[in-house]
């Protein structure tokens, strides 16, 4: 879902109906369903007469209202700011009504009950619940994309020289990618949320080779979630109590089904990592993660 974030008054003055223009300085081509998101800016001075507009001052900062249509984007001439100041009052007084800027023409208004908890972004950006987001990773394949960017769908010896890890928009073209691209194209859709996602990359050390996996967990009230797509075994969304419990049950999953029953492991692993930088190799990739937090489960 769009969604577009403002400052309050003007969010909650949107959700009442009491605004039906949100003025820009820059125009949208996008016309359909959006959500109000209310930023965390705090009320300033100047718009503090606005309040006695609205029915209740209690404010949900940080919180998508309403939902409605953007059924219109006008360019502001002098003979439209003109009309807005003498026979609109009310919506001039709402907003910023300068020549050059933009008029985004709202109807349809309808609140949002609860309201949704949600960090918000710059322009127009979306919202997703994680089952949408579920839905989005079906189109992906399992493979990889190397420095030519040329596509392959079986782990081969020249990976880890030729693998390059896709930034989120570059992978929602080609529709391929292993776990480590997944989880970020997964980082990205869901970072607009309020829940505390984090990513995580498991690693068995054995002599002449290792075995990996990454996959991104993430908290929603008060519960822990594994979030997985890329391990066809195990797709899906897992709910769990805590983070120990989830990683537990992750770690044993993994040394039972992934790791080769005859591999000699000679050391375990959990890293938490951060965000990498993108284009990066294999190599580079399994060193950003190694220099994360690691991560030690109680027995």
């Amino acid at each position: 879902m769009k969604v577009l974030s403002i400052k309050e008054p003007f969010a909650s003055l949107i959700k009442e109906k009491k605004k039906l223009i949100e003025t820009r300085s820059w125009k949208t081509s996008y016309r359909g369903e959006l959500y109000i998101h209310a930023s965390k800016s705090k009320i300033s001075r100047d718009e503090r007469n606005l309040l006695s507009l609205l029915s209740t001052i209690n404010f949900s900062f940080g919180f998508i209202l309403c939902k409605c249509k953007l059924i219109d984007c006008i360019y502001m001439t002098e003979e439209y700011v003109e009309n807005m100041k003498q026979n609109h009052s009310q919506e001039y007084l709402c907003g910023e009504y300068k020549v050059g800027r933009y008029a985004w023409v709202l109807d349809e208004i309808e609140p949002l009950e609860p309201p949704i908890k949600a960090k918000g972004a710059l322009g127009i950006w979306n919202y997703f619940t994680d089952q949408e987001v579920f839905s989005f990773l079906k189109e992906i394949q399992y493979g990889w994309i190397d420095k030519n960017h040329e596509k392959h769908f079986h782990i081969k010896p020249d990976f880890d020289k030729k693998y390059c890890l896709q930034p989120p928009k570059e992978m929602m073209k080609t529709k391929i990618g292993v776990c480590w691209d997944q989880v970020e194209l997964e980082r990205f859709y869901l970072s607009p949320n309020e829940w505390k996602t984090k990513s995580f990359y498991i690693i068995a050390y054995g002599k002449e080779r290792c075995y990996t996996h990454t996959f991104l967990t993430f908290e929603k009230n008060e519960r822990f979630y594994w979030f997985e797509h890329a391990w066809e075994k195990f797709e899906g969304i897992f709910e769990y109590k805590s983070l120990d419990s989830l990683l537990k049950d992750i770690k044993e999953k993994f040394l039972r089904f992934e790791v080769p029953k005859d591999f000699d492991v000679l050391d375990f692993k959990i890293f938490e990592y951060e965000k990498p930088k993108f284009h990066i190799s294999a190599n580079e990739f399994m060193k950003h993660c190694e220099k994360g937090k690691e991560i030690i489960l109680e027995n």
